[in-house]
């Protein structure tokens, strides 16, 4: 792949990196990720994601842009309000950076679509804000054996893991079935801090680009854990994949 002279400007400080280097941004300019929910975490990511040059950028979210989105979700402007969010988000994307082939999926994810929607992609980020839906993704990239980021932020607290087939714990080896709403209450139920949000998508995309390029070390294995009000963030080794886990423990 030859790179024009636009693009050697463009990325330019990435080309100063050794660990990505020009070869690094080929192969993100050959990549192929998807990003599940335009929301807050998927603003962050999406914008990030487009201008490190990805290839083709998936988004699937089925909502339409309100006007309490503009509090975090920074993808998207008041004069997107009462569209969907995915062509909001679409419409970002090709102002930012016209080498992005952003294609749209607007529909919900269901057990019978995510499969067809994930299985042209190389990497998945989760940035979906509910449970039911996060194990749903986690399954099916398992059982399809895709990478992913699974993250989710309430208040000002989040927290972001990755997930490589073979290569540690998924999320129900952490958590075992989807929590109940008493434990784990919604944005909608206690706020979220827009800033915060935008931190944790922020390193979705960046775990998008390591995973692409080889750079650096994942979250695999790992738990991330980042608390806006005090300012510390820590990362907590995870016990191995669960021998007994229904979704990964034959992977």
């Amino acid at each position: 792949m030859a790179l024009t002279n636009e693009q050697r400007e463009r990325y330019s400080r990435h080309f100063l990196l050794r660990e990505i280097g020009v070869e690094g941004q080929k192969r993100l300019l050959a990549s192929r990720v998807l990003v599940i929910g335009a929301g807050g975490l998927g603003s962050a990511a999406v914008l990030y994601l487009a201008s490190a040059g990805v290839g083709t950028l998936g988004i699937a979210d089925l909502d339409k842009v309100e006007l309490s989105n503009m509090q975090r979700q920074i993808i998207h402007t008041e004069e997107s309000i009462d569209t969907y969010k995915a062509d909001s988000a679409a419409r970002a994307v090709r102002v930012r950076n016209p080498d992005v082939n952003v294609r749209t999926h607007i529909c919900r994810v269901y057990e019978s679509n995510i499969r067809d929607i994930i299985n042209d992609y190389d990497f998945v980020l989760d940035c979906t804000d509910r449970f039911e839906t996060k194990f749903l993704i986690n399954d099916a990239c398992v059982a399809m054996r895709k990478p992913y980021s699974h993250a989710g932020v309430v208040r000002f607290e989040g927290q972001a893991m990755t997930y490589v087939p073979g290569k540690g714990p998924c999320l129900r080896c952490l958590l075992g079935d989807v929590p109940s709403t008493e434990d784990s209450p919604t944005c909608s139920q206690v706020g979220v801090m827009g800033a915060a949000v935008g931190v944790i998508g922020s390193i979705q995309a960046l775990e998008a680009v390591k995973y692409i390029t080889g750079a650096g070390r994942l979250l695999t294995g790992r738990i991330l854990n980042f608390n806006g009000l005090t300012m510390e963030m820590r990362v907590t080794e995870m016990p191995s994949a669960d021998p007994e886990c229904p979704v990964c423990s034959g992977s």
